[in-house]
């Protein structure tokens, strides 16, 4: 018997919620084998982040190939790289090791509003990253600071997506950060050249921290169970919303509480 085999580059989140601990839970959650190869430690809690310290670029360069060399993997997610230099030594590795499924999050600005790279990196990543991704998850800030262009409505979620999908990437950009009582996500498959709107009821809770990271670990997951672009799309947004609505009315810390992982 083989495991499905996720490997997360990305940071460390002491209280559990985000980074590397919300990814492991999710890839676990939906049947993967989780490895994890550690860009950043990251002191933060539900309310802000204090402080980080990154790892050299040779020691995760060093982590991946560890990992890949001895165990493998069927799909790799990346979440905080913290610096340009970080994302060209793992752009290389991707390309090096001909990874067909890499899921880029394309994190750069906590839950709390507090920035977790180096410096700007969201021209390092569209010229290294996104070309060789096979699908990127930014949230709507993030989606902005890559398309340089502001995002106010639904029709502007879809310019943009059908935008960066033309780098080669296909493009799940999240809407949670519109107003309305509907969630709605924006999928441009750059593989069939659609573009599809992904409608779900917007859950009322402080309990968000970590959903980018979870969401894009569990369409990692399902890629590499062997499943279609698409059906890996819907089943990471079916697993996201159901744990945000079963972890809504927990309480753990004074911010932003987590998702259930493992509901």
């Amino acid at each position: 018997m083989n495991y499905a085999r996720v490997l997360t580059i990305a940071g460390s989140d002491p209280t559990g919620g985000a980074g590397i601990a919300a990814d492991i839970k999710a890839i676990s959650a939906n049947g993967g084998y989780a490895a994890a190869a550690i860009t950043a430690v990251v002191d933060e809690d539900t309310q802000r982040v204090y402080s980080m310290q990154a790892m050299p670029t040779d020691f995760v360069v060093a982590q991946v190939r560890t990992v890949i060399n001895d165990i493998g993997v069927d799909a790799v997610k990346t979440g905080m790289l913290f610096s340009t230099e970080h994302i060209e030594a793992v752009a290389n590795l991707m390309k090096e090791y001909e990874v067909k499924n890499l899921v880029v999050d394309p994190v750069m600005v906590a839950t709390s509003g507090d920035t977790l790279t180096k410096d700007d990196i969201a021209e390092a990543m569209k010229k290294h990253l996104l070309p060789i991704a096979r699908i990127i998850t930014p949230n709507i800030p993030e989606a902005e600071l890559l398309w340089r262009k502001p995002i106010k409505n639904v029709d502007d979620m879809k310019e943009c997506a059908t935008d960066l999908a033309e780098l080669g990437c296909s493009v799940m950009l999240k809407g949670g950060h519109l107003t309305g009582d509907v969630m709605i996500d924006v999928f441009a498959n750059a593989e069939n050249r659609t573009v599809i709107e992904l409608p779900s009821d917007k859950v009322q809770t402080n309990n968000t921290h970590g959903t980018g990271c979870t969401l894009s670990a569990a369409i990692a997951t399902h890629l590499a169970l062997g499943k279609t672009l698409t059906a890996a799309i819907v089943a990471g947004k079916e697993y996201i919303t159901r744990a945000i609505t079963e972890g809504a009315a927990y309480t753990i810390g004074h911010g932003h509480g987590p998702v259930k992982h493992f509901f």
